[in-house]
């Protein structure tokens, strides 16, 4: 589940990270009492004005501002709010903003200049360990920093049964180039940013920047937090801050029926039960001519109320031109799974796509039976072959 720059910033704030003091504005007035407030507190005569969105590069479309006066805050806000805002990492009509983060200026002036920083903790899946990854090259593509200086990227394994040692701390403050005050800030820093990742069950923290400001004091400027969706269940809190606006809608209805859904652009609607057997047909799907319109699983305990709406949901999009339904029944039952479709069939209405039906294991005859019976526009596969030649078939 992925969170807002400002929720990211309350839990790492709860887990004792340093980071800019921010009010989140959903109105241009509510942006200036924002301003008024974060000035009377710190004392900052500028501030950020951050579009919130679930996607990152907002400052490339134009979703970050800094304002000089209350007035510009004013003005900026009202700017974002309720712009389309495209970025790298959105579709190309980009994303709608409902709110701001009105933040602190911490680029403020002193003897030295900031430095900005990476820093991004994430799982290394090969090794099973968590990781910290680093560069002084902040405030930039990492990817960017990898292509064009990769001896600037470092990392860090976490070993699980210790946790991150006081000395791997220390290390990647050397390794970043800092001394004295600084150092000691960074070092306690990743321990709490550490602490954070672990104790809200993240699957990845990107700060982009680390900011170490112009007195030495070290701040999270930015924060991308994403939580395991399995840990969710003793992360409530954290559910709380789930903002459905962020997500596909019909993703999100999908998830009211327990069924695993992900969007794609093809033409070929398909239905599975497991990930395993879900992604084998998508790759029979492109073999036969066609392209996947969808990632569904309808999982092993499947009955015919959740088959008939994982119909619904993949006739919600006008490219599909043919449905694929691939059942292998070893917990789920075919016949229940053809019921669905029959069911679907009826309560639905007129289906206008072809839908090719494949179901082997338990109950595999009776479900064909079913199916066959119904005199509906239903195409029956045994072989998956055969159901390949059929969805081949359908698209000419």
């Amino acid at each position: 589940m992925n969170l807002h720059e400002f929720q990211g910033k309350q839990i790492l704030s709860s887990f004792g990270v340093s980071v800019p003091f921010g009010i989140v504005a959903e109105s241009p007035a509510k942006a200036v009492e924002a301003a008024k407030e974060i000035q009377k507190v710190t004392g900052s005569d500028k501030w950020a004005v951050k579009a919130q969105i679930h996607a990152g590069g907002r400052g490339k479309g134009g979703g970050v501002k800094i304002a000089k006066t209350i007035e510009e805050v004013e003005f900026y806000t009202d700017q974002i709010i309720g712009m389309m805002l495209v970025t790298p990492q959105t579709s190309v009509e980009g994303k709608l903003v409902r709110k701001v983060l009105i933040e602190q200026n911490i680029y403020y002036p002193g003897p030295e200049p900031v430095t900005e920083i990476y820093m991004s903790i994430l799982l290394n899946r090969t090794i099973g360990r968590n990781m910290i990854m680093y560069s002084p090259h902040g405030g930039m593509d990492i990817e960017k920093v990898a292509e064009e200086t990769p001896d600037e990227i470092f990392t860090e394994e976490i070993d699980p049964r210790v946790g991150l040692q006081a000395f791997q701390a220390r290390k990647i403050a050397f390794n970043l180039g800092l001394s004295g005050k600084a150092f000691k800030e960074m070092v306690k820093f990743v321990d709490a940013l550490y602490k954070a990742y672990e104790g809200s069950d993240a699957s990845l923290f990107e700060i982009n920047p680390v900011i170490k400001a112009a007195d030495d004091r070290v701040f999270a400027a930015d924060a991308k937090v994403a939580i395991d969706n399995n840990a969710l269940y003793r992360q409530l809190d954290i559910f709380g801050m789930r903002d459905l606006n962020e997500e596909d809608p019909i993703e999100v209805e999908a998830s009211r029926f327990d069924l695993n859904f992900v969007k794609l652009d093809g033409n070929v609607g398909c239905m599975v039960n497991g990930a395993g057997l879900a992604m084998a047909t998508m790759d029979m799907i492109k073999m036969s001519g066609g392209e996947p319109a969808n990632f569904l699983d309808v999982g092993g305990t499947a009955n015919a109320k959740r088959v008939e709406e994982a119909f619904r949901i993949i006739l919600k999009d006008p490219n599909v031109k043919a449905i694929l339904v691939n059942i292998f029944g070893g917990i789920v039952r075919c016949d229940r799974v053809a019921q669905g479709i029959v069911d679907a069939y009826n309560n639905i209405g007129e289906i206008e796509v072809p839908i090719i039906v494949r179901l082997q294991g338990t109950n595999a005859e009776e479900g064909k039976e079913l199916i066959d019976k119904s005199g509906l526009r239903v195409f029956s596969a045994i072989r998956l072959q055969d159901a390949a030649s059929l969805v081949n078939e359908v698209l000419q």
